[in-house]
């Protein structure tokens, strides 16, 4: 396509949430991070260098005996309370504004983990509780 040379009514989506649908042989619980895989299906998060984050699932999604899309996952985006990693991995205030990696669907850490770790999002804050992640 072209680029513009007039006005257009640009469609879009409301809110920030999303509907995706999910991955064969997969359980997606509410409240963990979803990603979407490399063949864009929705999964749950996970230690993988192919996965893109996407949000929070705001129901469970249990397609452990389905085909891929047999289901859909409802996923908001938005910020978030993560569990914090440990060790070397334990993100700190001094990491607020920076990107954060995927350990699992609850946990995320401040490493890439050497290079196997998606990016789960950005850090917004830290706190006794954990790692407020905007997705």
């Amino acid at each position: 396509m072209a680029a513009l040379t007039a006005d257009r009514p640009t469609p879009k989506r409301e809110g920030k949430m999303l509907s995706l649908p999910v991955a064969a042989s997969t359980l997606i619980y509410a409240g963990g991070i979803v990603c979407v895989n490399a063949s864009g299906w929705a999964t749950k998060g996970a230690v993988a260098t192919t996965l893109k984050t996407v949000g929070v699932a705001v129901e469970r999604a249990d397609n452990s005996a389905g085909a891929n899309g047999a289901i859909q996952v409802r996923v908001e985006r938005g910020t978030w309370l993560m569990a914090n990693s440990g060790g070397g991995d334990l993100i700190a205030r001094a990491d607020i504004g920076t990107q954060c990696f995927v350990v699992d669907d609850q946990t995320v850490a401040k490493t890439n983990g050497g290079s196997t770790r998606s990016v789960a999002g950005i850090v917004r804050d830290v706190d006794a509780a954990g790692v407020w992640v905007e997705f």
